[in-house]
């Protein structure tokens, strides 16, 4: 039996379904929309959507005067089709085709989100490295926000097993590097009636690492 291959995985589903007919669809992401007005983001803030995928974020991001958006995905059809709803808007994005488990930023961000990316990581080798990529590419004191599924979500997505998270196992993660500013729980409805229940944790990049 061959080896998994993640990105043919994504390109077949963003090749095969529309917008609206993936569990991760959003019209508006109330969640990920409220972190940036709790931490005042500013409107200059280098911001990048990790597993942004054709999600809509994109589109409220700019719509509300950012200036400075990033979305990196697996799946280059995902951020095509995301390009070509946006229109000449798409020249205000920077969009980056990589897998979340080895991309190297070569730039500082101060805001990092991900929605339902870090989850599908569940090779210890893989989180490390997502953790230490995050870890240099975040500005001291910028904000990360990661959404996973939570222990009481799903155990698999898109027929690929994840790695749920409490608020206690993701902290721990990210203790030494990042301080916890809020965690919640959200159940988000997908377009089939289904409730999944995500952990959506924000974290402080520390000035100073802690030995």
């Amino acid at each position: 039996m061959g080896s998994f291959d993640r990105q043919k995985h994504w390109e077949d589903i963003y090749q095969s379904k529309r917008l609206e007919e993936v569990s991760w669809y959003q019209p508006t992401p109330k969640t990920s929309l409220s972190f940036l007005k709790q931490f005042n983001i500013s409107k200059h803030a280098k911001i990048i959507d990790v597993g942004g995928g054709d999600s809509l974020l994109v589109d409220h991001l700019i719509g509300l005067g950012y200036q400075n958006v990033t979305v990196l995905d697996i799946s280059e059809s995902a951020l095509k089709r995301a390009r070509q709803r946006l229109g000449d808007l798409a020249d205000k994005v920077k969009w980056i085709v990589a897998d979340a488990a080895t991309f190297v930023a070569t730039e500082q961000y101060d805001f990092w989100h991900d929605r339902a990316a870090f989850h599908f990581l569940t090779e210890e080798q893989e989180i490390e490295s997502y953790l230490e990529n995050a870890k240099r590419s975040i500005m001291p004191g910028g904000i990360l926000v990661l959404g996973t599924f939570s222990v009481e979500g799903p155990q698999k997505c898109s027929g690929i097993k994840i790695k749920q998270y409490s608020e206690s196992t993701m902290t721990a993660l990210l203790q030494r590097f990042f301080e916890k500013l809020k965690c919640i729980t959200v159940d988000h409805k997908t377009p089939f009636e289904k409730i999944q229940q995500f952990t959506f944790c924000s974290f402080r990049k520390l000035q100073i690492d802690l030995v």
